[in-house]
C-alpha cells in the first residue's frame, strides 16, 4: 500500500470537517440574521444558539476530539512506513463512522445511534493502533 491509499480517507475526513464548519457558519449567520439570537447573547458562549445551531456546532467539535487519534495513526504510519492494507481499510472506517455520526448529530441526534456510530469509530481507530503497534513491533524484531 502506499502512502497515497490512506491519505484518501485522511482528506474524506479534511472534507467532513470543512463541510460542518461551513454548516455551522451558515447556521449561525442564519439565526442571527432571523434575529432567533442576539449577539449579545452569544458574545460569551453558545448556550444562546437556537437548538439546530447547537446541533451542527456540537458535531462539528466532536471533529477535534477522536479523529485526533485517527491523524496521529495515520501520520506514524506513514513517517515509519508503515501503511498497510488493514490500516486503510480501518482508516475508511473510520470516516465512514465519522460520517454517519455527524449525520446523525445533525438530523435526528437520536442518541442510542449516534452512541453506536461513534463506538463504530472508536473501535475503528483503536484498530488502527492496534495494527500500527503490532507492524512496528514486528519490523522492530526483523531489524534486530
Amino acid at each position: 500500500m502506499s502512502n497515497f491509499d490512506i491519505l484518501l480517507p485522511v482528506f474524506a475526513q479534511v472534507a467532513l470537517t470543512f463541510v460542518l464548519m461551513f454548516s455551522m457558519a451558515f447556521s449561525r449567520t442564519s439565526a442571527l440574521k432571523r434575529k432567533d439570537v442576539r449577539m449579545a447573547d452569544i458574545a460569551l458562549g453558545q448556550s444562546n444558539w437556537p437548538a439546530r445551531t447547537m446541533q451542527i456546532s456540537n458535531a462539528f467539535g466532536n471533529q477535534f476530539e477522536m479523529p485526533v487519534l485517527f491523524y496521529v495513526v495515520v501520520a506514524l504510519a506513514i513517517v515509519t512506513g508503515q501503511v498497510s492494507l488493514p490500516l486503510v481499510v480501518l482508516a475508511w472506517a473510520f470516516v465512514v463512522f465519522r460520517a454517519l455520526h455527524a449525520y446523525i448529530h445533525t438530523s435526528s441526534n437520536y442518541v442510542p445511534n449516534r452512541f453506536y456510530a461513534f463506538a463504530g469509530s472508536v473501535f475503528s481507530v483503536l484498530a488502527m493502533w492496534v495494527v500500527f503497534a503490532a507492524h512496528v513491533i514486528m519490523a522492530a524484531g526483523a531489524a534486530s
